[in-house]
């Protein structure tokens, strides 16, 4: 197998259709509804009808959630709020419906995979359909070594770019992206941090769980330290997810570039899902254009990440729990935006004959 390289996929993956996306806007002009009464609605079902090279554009029937898993060495420094190593916690929550991803996703009928690809736990703890795709037991502790070797971060990139294939082939229609992960927002924040030449204290947030003031200072000098190791790889994005990021986060880059090359269009979640996204543009610059960020995660480096792509937000309302919850929030209004746009019907045409009647008579 020849060596994964990332900037490959700039030649493989297109923008959106823009000649379908006039024809949506200018389908827009003529819907009984005037333009811009449904503010941000209008802006989302013209990036649907784009995705889909379709007009009208087409009702999302079969969303998937799809949430990657990985532990962080890293969250043994303290970093996070929760207990390192112990993110395998939060698969069962959602596997047993206790999570607000998994609430939220039974009211919306939308299905929920998760991918296990980095998990520090006993496989057999978790369902063997999870588990059966680990790269590695936990990623390294990136203050102090790599996070992967360069042949786990490739396997990881694939794993995301497997799992694009079958939800495309399956035909997964849109995407709610999301992590599972203890300790995830350092090495993201790290990811964002060196893509936008930035120092650790301006990307440096509290976590979903939120963590004190001493361990935010414990976060930000890790994620210093971390910098160190990934600014002389910042050439090569394979090698900086195998520096810096994690199996989780290399198997949600490589998802994320697949999806663009399959034209299959994914809802961002929180500064995780965004750091994976700032890696892909570096690799290939159409790429977020096949992507909208669901929520304002409260996180600076996701803001700072956001930014970057040119990516604006559709919720803010304050959700941090993470694992892809505010992300699923979206989808609703997303949901909505391709039904107005599909189903409300242009305004008629003016008549002929009374168009006539109210000309100016024929001069006599």
């Amino acid at each position: 197998m020849s060596r994964l390289n990332l900037d490959d996929f700039s030649d493989l993956i297109e923008r959106p259709d823009s000649g379908t996306r006039r024809d949506a806007e200018e389908r827009r002009e003529r819907l009984v509804v005037p333009p811009g009464a449904l503010g941000r609605l209008d802006e989302l079902g013209e990036w649907l009808a784009a995705a889909q090279a379709s007009v009208p554009v087409r009702a999302i029937e079969r969303p998937r959630a799809v949430l990657f898993a990985g532990d962080h060495g890293v969250a043994e420094l303290g970093v996070s709020a929760r207990e390192s190593g112990t993110a395998h916690r939060l698969v069962r929550g959602v596997l047993e419906g206790a999570s607000p991803v998994a609430v939220l996703a039974r009211r919306a009928g939308v299905p929920v995979r998760i991918v296990d690809a980095g998990l520090d736990c006993d496989p057999g703890l978790l369902p063997e359909e999870v588990s059966r795709h680990r790269v590695r037991r936990g990623s390294g502790r990136i203050d102090i070594e790599d996070a992967l070797t360069a042949e786990e971060a490739e396997q990881a990139v694939r794993l995301g770019m497997a799992i694009a294939d079958e939800e495309a082939d399956s035909g997964t229609d849109l995407v709610v992206l999301g992590d599972l992960s203890v300790g995830g927002t350092t090495p993201a924040a790290t990811l964002i941090a060196a893509l936008c030449g930035t120092d650790a204290s301006v990307v440096t947030g509290r976590g979903g769980a939120g963590i004190d003031d001493l361990a935010w200072m414990r976060k930000c000098a890790a994620i210093r330290d971390a910098l160190r190791r990934a600014r002389p790889v910042l050439g090569d994005q394979l090698e900086l997810l195998a520096a810096v990021g994690g199996a989780d986060l290399a198997a949600t880059t490589g998802f994320l570039l697949q999806s663009a090359v399959r034209r299959m269009p994914v809802i961002l979640d929180g500064v995780v899902s965004a750091a994976c996204a700032l890696v892909g543009q570096r690799a290939a610059f159409r790429a977020p254009d096949w992507w909208i960020a669901g929520q304002v995660s409260g996180e600076p480096a996701q803001t700072k990440a956001l930014d970057r792509m040119a990516l604006n937000p559709v919720l803010d309302h304050g959700v941090t729990v993470g694992e892809g919850t505010g992300a699923l929030l979206a989808l609703p209004l997303v949901q909505a935006a391709a039904a107005l746009a599909a189903e409300l019907p242009e305004r008629p045409a003016a008549d002929e004959p009374e168009a006539a009647s109210e000309a100016e008579p024929e001069a006599r």
